[in-house]
This record gives structure tokens, C-alpha cells and sequence, in this order.
């Protein structure tokens, strides 16, 4: 007998009402773009994740940051959903409204397959780790609406899984290159700080999943480490995975062991 969750062929979504797109620009080529990977009925655990490939706001890495992630999930029975978002030359809040837009999308299509509402959430990597930080933090962004019905579903997560995440805009250990692609040079100090994800978190953030390794040389695990400092002074729910290493950028490989930390964190919080 075949125990092994099946998955349904992946559908690309428009993320935007056809000549609706808030910020549209003739740099944006074929992005926005969200591919919906539904596990088989038999199988869902009632989750949905959105996945937010790195890049450094510059690009989007997939498949490794943004397509095997949302296999792995949905072959685990948890329905994902990848944005590939806009980035430079935008600015923000383009990618930031890119994802919330998605998570609206996630919203209604968990009520159409008989999934959790309540149970969406995000997870990126890297720079998708910052967006993904964003979209736990902050507030829906008033440019983000299209005028049709998604536009009264919650932008929020429910819950966030950030991998080697891009954390601060204004400390020493920043990724500055991701700050640049995203505010443009020179950034506004206000809006860096605004968007720094560990001076955003409050008692209402969402509980994380964090994982990084020790000694990153891209994106420093301070990150990781200032997120989670912040996370447990507001007395919100985090596990932080941090792992030995030096790598950065290695998406869900088949020995990394953050996977199956991930699953058993995804299974606590059903």
C-alpha cells in the first residue's frame, strides 16, 4: 500500500487582476509569478506555506530556494505556494505587497480545498528570509490592494520559517547589497530601521522557525541570532536551529537537517 503523499500538478496563479498590478513597471518582465503546489486530499495537514526564494532582492533563486522547498512540503502533505516577487530595479514596497498579495491568494484557495485558514504561513531564504520577516511584522501596506474580493483576507502569517535569513538594515552585520537592491542608494535610515525585521517584532508576531549556520560568510548568523534575542524579549514562540558551517545559499538539500526540524516545528504548530 502506497503511504506516500501524492502531489497535484503545480498551478500557476496571476497574482494581480489583469492591467491591476500596484507599481507596475516595464522592468517586471514575467514577475510577479505563484506556482501552487496542492498535496493530494488524503494527505493535508491543513497548512499552507508561502516560499520566498533569496536573491538579495536582486534576483529570485529557484528552483533550489523556491520549487524543491514546495515539493518537500507538499509531499509532506502541506500545501506550498511559491512567489517568484519583483526586486530591482523596484523598490520596496513592491516585493512587500508582491507577498502579501500572495498570502491573500493562500487565504481563499485554503478555504476552496478545505484547508486551515488560520494555518498559513511563510518562509524564505535569505533575502526571501527578510521578506518573509517583513510579511510576519509588518502591517498590510495600504498600496497592496487590487479593488476586488481577495483585498478583505488577512495579509498576515500565522506562522514564519526564515532560512539563513537577512534580518537587519542598520547594523554592522547587515546585508547591505539586499539593502540597497530594496531601498536604493543612499537607503532612507528611517525606512532601514522601520524594515530591520528584529525591531519590528512585537507580542503579536507569530511564532518562528530560524536556521542558520554558525559561520555564514554571506549573511551573518547574528541575524539569526538578534531575531531570536528579540523574538524571546516578547515572549514569542521560536526555535532556532544553528547548525556548524560556514555555507549560505545551499536551499533544502537532502543532508541538510533543518528539513526534518522544520516538519516536526510545522507539526506543533497545526
Amino acid at each position: 500500500m502506497n503511504t506516500t503523499p501524492s502531489i497535484n500538478l503545480p498551478q500557476e496563479i496571476a497574482l494581480w487582476p489583469a492591467d491591476r498590478t500596484p507599481h507596475a513597471s516595464a522592468e517586471d518582465g514575467t514577475l510577479p509569478r505563484l506556482t501552487y503546489y496542492l498535496p493530494s486530499d488524503e494527505y493535508r495537514t491543513g497548512q499552507t506555506i508561502l516560499i520566498l526564494p533569496g536573491g538579495g532582492y536582486g534576483m529570485v533563486s529557484t528552483p533550489k530556494e523556491g520549487h524543491r522547498p514546495a515539493q518537500f512540503l507538499a509531499a509532506h502533505g502541506i500545501a506550498a505556494a511559491v512567489l517568484e516577487y519583483r526586486h530591482a530595479p523596484s523598490r520596496h514596497p513592491v516585493p512587500l505587497i508582491d507577498a502579501q498579495r500572495a498570502m491573500r491568494h493562500l487565504r481563499h484557495l485554503a478555504t476552496s480545498h478545505g484547508l486551515r485558514a488560520d494555518r498559513v504561513g511563510v518562509m524564505g531564504f535569505s533575502a526571501g528570509g527578510h521578506l518573509a520577516g517583513t510579511v510576519a511584522t509588518q502591517p498590510a501596506h495600504p498600496s497592496g490592494l487590487a479593488g476586488d474580493e481577495l483585498d478583505a483576507l488577512g495579509a498576515h502569517a500565522d506562522l514564519a520559517a526564515l532560512i539563513y535569513p537577512v534580518v537587519s538594515l542598520v547594523e554592522p552585520w547587515s546585508h547591505f547589497g539586499s539593502r540597497d537592491n530594496l531601498l536604493g542608494v543612499p537607503a532612507d535610515p528611517a525606512l532601514a530601521l522601520q524594515l530591520s525585521v528584529e525591531k519590528a517584532v512585537t507580542a503579536q508576531t507569530p511564532p518562528m522557525f530560524i536556521t542558520h549556520e554558525q559561520f555564514d560568510g554571506c549573511v551573518p548568523s547574528a541575524n539569526s541570532l538578534a531575531l531570536y534575542a528579540a523574538l524571546t524579549a516578547n515572549r514569542v514562540p521560536a526555535t532556532l536551529l544553528l547548525t556548524e558551517g560556514a555555507a549560505h545559499g545551499a536551499g533544502l538539500g537532502a543532508n541538510l537537517p533543518w528539513g526534518a526540524a522544520l516538519l516536526a516545528w510545522l507539526a506543533s504548530h497545526r
